[in-house]
């Protein structure tokens, strides 16, 4: 993860070593070599997520002369994106990110939680499932992806019950997620509370650009509501398609998914195929988007 990247650009590099001094240990050689079920603990992902995306926009700027002129995230994504748009320092945000993942961590017993993606059901459908499915405990969307594709978190019973509903009322398919937490749900709640804290000494400076937000679904160039809308992302769902077609309405026509994988530019092309979506690791694209063709 990330490790192509650096061996071919120098701000690169320079990125993931000022990660390995602010965490204090080698989060490049975690990125690099693994092991995954290390890397895949949220308190170690979400910095080097960060790290990667980051790295990603240094080189857009630096080596390509490529600046946005809209940065949206999905969920941890939201914090690279503050970081490109020069609200939060790089090293602020790593520090932030590690805490909110172990947070995040430490809300929920582990094997408590879970998380599922529901294929084929619309938004009202998988919101009535949930309520039904609850039954005294928390199960709600957590991810709205788009396309069709909507994510529910929380109690491991209660997202099982409400897969089971889903599939009665005609989803096409319901994946349990590997993941080591129920994100986006009521169950985050002192993971918010945590993150408020840990936001409370770091500066937000003005906005380069505007931010497309999880919470609201709605341009943002407010640097002091900010934190408000890192803390609530917490615990509400991420409104993707929503972020997307709010892209679209202010003219949005070229996108870069700068992180690893491209979950998000397949996600995009389905919910605004009018936007041109190039994944990081296709460079000969980013060359050519730099370019203007």
């Amino acid at each position: 993860m990330g490790k192509e990247l650096c061996d071919r650009f120098r701000v690169a590099r320079a990125v993931f070593a000022e990660a390995d001094d602010v965490l204090g240990f080698a989060l490049s050689r975690l990125c690099f070599d693994g092991p995954a079920d290390e890397l895949t603990l949220t308190a170690n992902t979400q910095p080097a997520l960060l790290t990667a995306s980051y790295a990603v926009t240094r080189v857009l700027a630096d080596d390509l002369g490529v600046r946005p002129s809209w940065v949206a995230g999905h969920s941890l994504g939201e914090f690279s994106a503050l970081v490109a748009a020069g609200a939060l320092q790089f090293a602020d945000a790593l520090r932030v990110v590690r805490a909110r993942g172990e947070a995040m961590q430490a809300a929920v017993p582990a094997g408590v939680g879970a998380m599922a993606a529901i294929l084929g059901l619309d938004r009202p459908a998988v919101e009535a499932v949930c309520r039904e499915a609850a039954d005294g405990q928390v199960v709600s969307p957590a991810n709205l992806n788009g396309a069709d594709q909507i994510v529910i978190s929380g109690h491991r019973e209660a997202v099982s019950r409400a897969g089971q509903l889903a599939k009665e009322r005609g989803a096409k398919r319901v994946l349990p997620l590997a993941v080591s937490a129920p994100f986006h749900c009521a169950l985050m709640e002192p993971a918010a509370e945590r993150l408020r804290e840990a936001l409370q000494a770091v500066p937000v400076a003005q906005l380069s650009c505007p931010l497309i937000s999880n919470v609201e679904a709605r341009a943002c160039t407010d640097a002091p509501q900010i934190k408000s809308l890192l803390v609530r992302q917490v615990v509400s769902a991420v409104r993707w398609q929503e972020c997307v077609e709010e892209l679209v309405r202010l003219g949005c026509r070229h996108a870069v998914e700068a992180g690893p994988g491209r979950v998000l530019t397949g996600l995009t092309k389905r919910i605004a195929p009018g936007i041109r979506c190039v994944p990081a690791d296709d460079f000969p694209a980013l060359q050519a988007l730099a370019a203007g063709a």
